[in-house]
């Protein structure tokens, strides 16, 4: 009988796929994070139990809650997911009618406020529902004035995206939750990729946000499909109604009893650990990097840790004007399909590359660094 390490094995060789060494940070194109092995200890035991599915997940938000510091929380699969569930809780709180009727929403208030400059791609998970968007302000402003004159009895809430690439003349989250809570709307805010810091886990739902989603399966490294939705009470509970496994517009959502054991294991890691320490360790791995390639012809390379925009030290690759070779996304290319396939991550408009140090396995930096500094190198000289 094969090993559980012999059959991941052979499967891969069946599938005829090859791995990457994922230098690039936590995105779902890429599969995520690694999960801690605590995550998956915790998913292996759950496997062997049976539980009722909403008894254990009304306890599971407690217990999330608890831990975080916030008034309530659920699990969902996935940030995505969350935003799925925090439109059609907007639309249907708690009446079964509404909820089953969705995304039928003739009738009934569905317009969601958000600032143009909210907008990320994402943001058509909040269609899910039968909502449908009132857009107001420009790309790089908006005033509360324009926000609060959006509201119309067709309104079901305001939609919040945290991100570092926001303008900074767009309408901050306590000031939207001022206007939404003034007219008895909800605050619906994606905060999927902003962690670390930690702190921001409680910052948000502070700030005025009813209902603020999270990735499980980035910085937290649950599993890559699990997520957590926060805020306050009455908000979580709309959620959880609205949430696979009951029957509605998410259930297609659906969250594993191993999904929740291992989210509340990898954050109870998460939590423990200490922030600086790990910041102090990922700066040092990406000096590393830096020193191997500092001295390429056209390069400037070094570590940056400038929140929002690099939560955690990064190895950032800039290309100079006296760069004489291609373009990052042939360098990147290049490196993807070399041997090892070592995958880093663009970023911007700007001409940069950047080594995220945090899906970096043991053994594998030293690799991440030479096949980068050989990269460059060949490229720099035409080749």
């Amino acid at each position: 009988m094969e090993t559980s390490t012999g059959i991941g094995e052979s499967i891969l060789e069946r599938l005829g796929v090859k791995p990457i060494i994922q230098a690039g940070g936590p995105n779902t194109m890429h599969s995520g994070s690694r999960p801690r092995p605590e995550t998956l200890e915790a998913m292996e035991f759950a496997s062997r139990h049976f539980f009722q599915m909403d008894e254990l997940l009304v306890a599971a938000g407690g217990l999330l809650a608890d831990m975080i510091g916030v008034p309530a929380a659920t699990v969902t699969s996935g940030a995505g997911a969350g935003l799925v569930v925090q439109a059609a809780s907007a639309v249907a709180k708690d009446d079964p009618d509404k909820i089953l009727r969705l995304p039928d929403t003739a009738g009934l208030a569905n317009e969601l406020i958000i600032q143009r400059g909210h907008s990320f791609g994402y943001e058509r998970l909040y269609l899910v529902p039968g909502t449908r968007f009132v857009w107001v302000g420009e790309e790089k402003r908006c005033t509360a004035e324009q926000l609060e004159a959006a509201i119309t009895s067709a309104t079901a809430g305001i939609i919040h995206l945290e991100s570092g690439n926001l303008s900074p003349h767009l309408v901050p989250l306590p000031e939207t939750a001022r206007i939404a809570h003034a007219r008895g709307l909800p605050v619906l805010c994606d905060a999927a990729s902003v962690l670390p810091p930690r702190a921001n886990l409680t910052r948000f739902v502070r700030e005025g946000a009813d209902l603020v989603s999270f990735s499980g399966g980035k910085t937290i490294r649950g599993i890559q499909s699990s997520g957590l939705l926060l805020g306050n009470k009455q908000w979580v509970e709309y959620a959880r109604l609205n949430n696979a496994p009951h029957t509605g517009v998410a259930r297609g959502q659906k969250v594993s009893k191993e999904e929740i054991f291992g989210l509340i294991a990898a954050l109870d890691a998460f939590l423990a650990e200490d922030e600086a320490a790990e910041t102090a360790a990922y700066r040092k791995q990406m000096q590393l990097v830096v020193d191997q390639i500092a001295e390429v012809p056209g390069i400037l390379a070094r570590v940056e840790h400038n929140p929002p925009n690099h939560r955690i030290p990064h190895a950032v690759v800039y290309f100079q004007p006296g760069w004489k070779g291609p373009r990052r996304s042939e360098v990147q290319r290049r490196l993807l399909e070399g041997e090892p396939r070592v995958y880093v991550q663009t970023i911007g408009i700007k001409d940069e590359l950047y080594v995220d140090p945090m899906n970096i396995q043991q053994g594998e930096l030293e690799t991440v660094a030479r096949r980068v500094r050989e990269v460059l190198l060949q490229a720099s000289a035409g080749r």
